[in-house]
Parts: structure tokens; C-alpha cells; sequence
């Protein structure tokens, strides 16, 4: 498994300093047993960045905390792109710790490069536990524990 980094935004390194190599823990850890192999490309971005490309890909003109895009070519699972703020203004409002909830974006975003989804309830609970799971790999709270 490959996992490289791009930082677009260099307030990442502030705000996270460690957030490379915790992409790339989470990466391992949501993927781990799965037999996926290949490359991911971690984009650690800005709002604005997000904003347009879920408008370009999802047709919606506003930022969100995490994208995914499947490659479906040999050895590249896909990308997966996070954006600053919204990633902060969630820990905060959500009283996450910062590299925690990142870290569950990053595990959530390299799920879907191996075909989870969310859209239904059955699908979604399956995601949740496979979160929760590379949580634990990493020895970080499970995001769905005391979820309203």
C-alpha cells in the first residue's frame, strides 16, 4: 500500500503537524485485511478547494469535510481529499479531539475507495463498524460511540 500526500493548504501542517503520517496510519488501518493494494492520494486541501470540487462532482456548491474518488485503475485505489476548515469546525462543534477526527475522515474517505457506502441503513451500519474498527487499529476513540 502507497499512501502520498499532497498539502495544498500549509495551514494543515499548523493546525495538525502530524497529519501525513496520521493519513497514512488511517489509510492503513480502514484497509488493513481488505487485500486492497495500490496507491492513495491524500489531498489535504482548503474549504474553497472542497467547495469546488463537490460542486464539480457532486453538483453541490458548498465546501464538505471529505471527498472520495475511486480510480478503478490498476494499482491506484483512488483519491481522497479533506478540507481545513470544515475538518475543524466539526472536532470543535462535535468536542472531538482534532488528529481523532481526522483520522475517522481519512479511514471514511479510503472506505469508499473499496466500495463502502452509507446510503442505506444496512450499508451504513457496516461502514460505521469498519470505522470503528480502524479506529481501534490506531488506538483512537470510536466516532460512533455516544452518537446522537
Amino acid at each position: 500500500m502507497q499512501v502520498d500526500i499532497l498539502v495544498e493548504d500549509p495551514a494543515w501542517r499548523r493546525f495538525l503537524p502530524r497529519a501525513e503520517a496520521l493519513a497514512r496510519r488511517a489509510v492503513a488501518a480502514a484497509l488493513a485485511g481488505s487485500g486492497a493494494e495500490g496507491l492513495v492520494t491524500v489531498l489535504l486541501a482548503d474549504d474553497r478547494m472542497l467547495r469546488r470540487l463537490n460542486g464539480e462532482h457532486r453538483g453541490r456548491d458548498k465546501p464538505t469535510n471529505v471527498l472520495s474518488f475511486p480510480a478503478g485503475a490498476p494499482g491506484h485505489l483512488g483519491d481522497i481529499a479533506l478540507a481545513l476548515g470544515v475538518v475543524r469546525r466539526e472536532a470543535e462543534s462535535g468536542g472531538k479531539a482534532l488528529p481523532a477526527h481526522f483520522a475517522h475522515l481519512v479511514a471514511h474517505g479510503a472506505l469508499h475507495l473499496i466500495g463502502h457506502d452509507h446510503l442505506a441503513a444496512g450499508e451504513a451500519r457496516r461502514m460505521e463498524r469498519a470505522e470503528a474498527r480502524a479506529m481501534h487499529r490506531m488506538r483512537l476513540p470510536n466516532p460512533w460511540r455516544n452518537a446522537a
